[in-house]
């Protein structure tokens, strides 16, 4: 009788310990899972931050650049593709075009004195590129957060658990092969 209740003791306190630790292994998941989703959404608040920039930015240069219709242009589908990106993949072309296309906006801007010299116009290119700076802080504390998941996922025992729960692979932010080659710095002064 004393063994039976001893034994029932035992299997109760197993039991007990292997509940606790799959309810430690399974909140250790979700709050992984939940930095990763923190991360994208700092990232798309300095984004739409950017759009409205841009679109500041745009508004004011149409003003003095009427002619520039190609430029301007450029600009504006850049932004709008920023918008529609919804993947880090299709983010990270979308930066590429919108970094591409301030770059012709500086370039273009130098040829006019009275755009230049307007002190919104450098203000709005100066919160662009601060932005731009913190988009990317953001991003490699996104990439650190996906990192982190995935390894946790793929250890074990928490891939036994992480695949009865639902847990898949999330995606790094990857720069594109533009955004890889080297800058020419003589074309950019041309």
């Amino acid at each position: 009788m004393v063994l039976g209740i001893i034994a029932g003791f035992v299997v109760l306190v197993v039991l007990a310990v292997a509940v606790a630790y799959t309810v430690n292994v399974y909140n250790q998941l979700v709050n992984l899972d939940n930095r990763v989703d923190q991360s994208k959404q700092n990232i798309d608040v300095l984004l739409k931050q950017r759009q409205d920039e841009l679109t500041k930015l745009i508004d004011a240069a149409k003003e003095a650049m009427d002619h520039e219709e190609e430029l301007l242009t450029e600009l504006t589908e850049a932004r709008e593709q920023a918008e529609r990106a919804s993947t880090p993949k299709e983010q990270a072309e979308a930066d590429a075009q919108v970094r591409q296309a301030m770059g012709s906006f500086r370039a273009r801007a130098e040829d006019y004195p009275e755009l230049r010299s307007q002190e919104n116009m450098l203000q709005f290119q100066e919160r662009i590129s601060e932005l731009e700076n913190q988009i990317a802080d953001r991003r490699e504390v996104y990439n650190e957060a996906v990192t982190n998941y995935n390894t946790r996922i793929e250890q074990f025992p928490y891939v036994v658990f992480a695949r009865q729960f639902g847990y898949n692979e999330r995606e790094l932010f990857e720069a594109t092969e533009a955004e890889k080659q080297d800058v020419d710095v003589g074309e950019a002064f041309a």
